[in-house]
């Protein structure tokens, strides 16, 4: 059985705002995490049409991240090793599709609805009886969930940051009971991996590492508010123009770069030592997640 969860994501922001600061930082994140030949690659951008939810904006993008993977694993996957994101947004609903280029057994699939409310809608994705019998549901709070040690920015802490623009902030306990306006992100995450003996772990292991990305995404996108508040949608999409094109300058360039070591290191007749493993228990404050946290 596939493993189904909701997510519930409470904001303080109108569902229109979020939209501003979604496109933001989702853009901004990808370009920040592209380096060494890794990062999010976007290979199309477009307009697309749809009979049931009308116009909406398709993207795929190509998340390129051989070297956040077990060295095990490392060294049995090409170079070329990415994952794929596909997503059709009709917003205030959007459909995100992700498969791997090494792993064809392996998908998430995500439906997200935003609505101006609290979390209080049951069946916001309208799924089935079976569906709603099979799911989970969680509650996430921005504020209060807590985060890994190495995630953690005093800058980017809800319970401590106050927007001057708005004047939202900081959140105190119960905020989601008592701030106006509020918000909320439904999101219904399948997670699926068709190998025999190791599906259950695998896609345990998928929905914790997607809600640590959602909580540490949705916390950024509210603390980091002054910085997209008074844009317009079409202000933010020319930001997003301009940093998708930057992104695949800087991720192309690297990946050019380390074909080429690669082709080097070939002619070499003394192998190359490989890198010692970073130890997990103490990863760099800087971690990086492939994941989109909308």
């Amino acid at each position: 059985m596939v493993l189904t969860k909701e997510y519930r994501i409470c904001m303080p922001m109108t569902v229109e705002e979020y939209r501003i600061g979604q496109l933001y930082m989702i853009a901004r994140h990808s370009f920040e995490q592209s380096s060494n030949g890794e990062g999010v690659e976007v290979i199309a951008n477009e307009q697309v049409n749809d009979e049931i939810n009308g116009v909406g904006q398709f993207t795929e993008k190509r998340i390129h991240l051989s070297s956040h993977l077990p060295y095990w694993i490392q060294s049995i996957t090409p170079k070329i090793f990415y994952v794929t994101e596909k997503a059709w947004n009709y917003y205030p609903y959007t459909i995100t599709e992700y498969t791997c280029s090494f792993i064809p057994k392996f998908s998430i699939s995500i439906q997200t609805r935003y609505e101006d409310n609290n979390g209080t809608t049951e069946n916001c994705l309208g799924l089935t009886q079976d569906e709603l019998e099979s799911r989970e549901v969680d509650f996430m709070d921005i504020a209060f969930d807590e985060i890994k040690p190495h995630h953690y920015k005093e800058s980017e802490d809800p319970k401590l940051f106050k927007s001057e623009k708005s004047g939202r902030g900081p959140l105190a306990e119960g905020w989601r009971d008592t701030e106006k306006p509020i918000m909320c992100c439904y999101k219904v995450v399948n997670a699926k991996f068709e190998v025999w003996g190791l599906q259950t772990k695998v896609e345990d292991y998928v929905q914790v590492a997607i809600r640590e990305i959602l909580l540490l995404g949705h916390r950024q996108a509210f603390t980091w508010m002054d910085e997209w508040f008074n844009m317009s949608i079409e202000d933010v999409r020319n930001y997003e123009k301009d940093m998708q094109a930057k992104t695949n300058i800087k991720v192309q360039s690297a990946l050019e770069e380390s074909e080429k070591k690669d082709a080097d290191s070939k002619k070499s007749s003394q192998p190359p030592t490989p890198k010692s493993p970073k130890s997990p228990t103490t990863p760099s404050a800087e971690s990086k997640s492939w994941f989109s946290w909308s």
